[in-house]
């Protein structure tokens, strides 16, 4: 991959650009060329696939036999602490309601404002392109909230919501979430090749 390839023009070259400017950056870049258009057309029927027997998915209230099922609209969550060994293949709808709420959702309540959810207490998307609104609110409120902090903001310390990792700084925070946007969005998008290319 060229330089090219990957500079954009909001992308700091010189010394004046800012640390929050790249860490916003890092995850733009990749949502605006790799990841958003990817998650386009996507079905309901692909949304709630299962590609393997016993999958963890997003399911109707009172139809889930997981030992843990969150929620508090008319989809629930499937969950168990501890996880089984091994664990569940999970579903697109599962791993998009693990990214809107456990990646973005509770650290926007936690860092930048947003009201206060959890994944017993979020209303789970019943359908693919609410599952997607919801993710590209999510992202929104996540960015506004990096971009707030500023260079100083980047250096103070995560505090008491992030429990043993309190004294870690938002740098590192933002950091970490940026890696899991990446790693569970492309586990989405492999889910979406292979739901094209398996026989139903």
């Amino acid at each position: 991959m060229t330089e090219s390839t990957f500079m954009t023009e909001s992308t700091p070259r010189r010394a004046g650009g800012t640390w929050n400017a790249v860490l916003r950056d890092q995850l733009t870049w990749h949502w605006d060329n790799q990841v958003r258009g990817r998650l386009d057309g996507l079905s309901d029927d692909e949304y709630f696939w299962e590609p393997v027997p016993g999958a963890w998915n997003v399911r109707p209230r009172g139809t889930s036999t997981a030992p843990i099922q969150g929620g508090s609209g008319a989809m629930t969550i499937d969950f168990a602490v501890p996880p089984p060994e091994p664990e569940p293949v999970t579903t697109i709808a599962w791993r998009l309601g693990h990214v809107i709420v456990g990646v973005l959702a509770m650290r926007n309540a936690s860092h930048f404002g947003r009201e206060a959810t959890d994944y017993a207490t979020f209303d789970y998307a019943g359908t693919a392109d609410e599952a997607l609104a919801q993710l590209d609110a999510e992202y929104a409120t996540w960015l506004a909230g990096v971009e707030a902090l500023g260079e100083e903001g980047l250096a103070r310390p995560v505090g008491p919501a992030e429990g043993p990792f309190a004294d870690s700084s938002m740098a590192r925070l933002v950091l970490h979430i940026h890696r899991e946007l990446i790693h569970h969005l492309a586990e989405v998008a492999l889910l979406r090749d292979l739901y094209l290319h398996t026989e139903r």
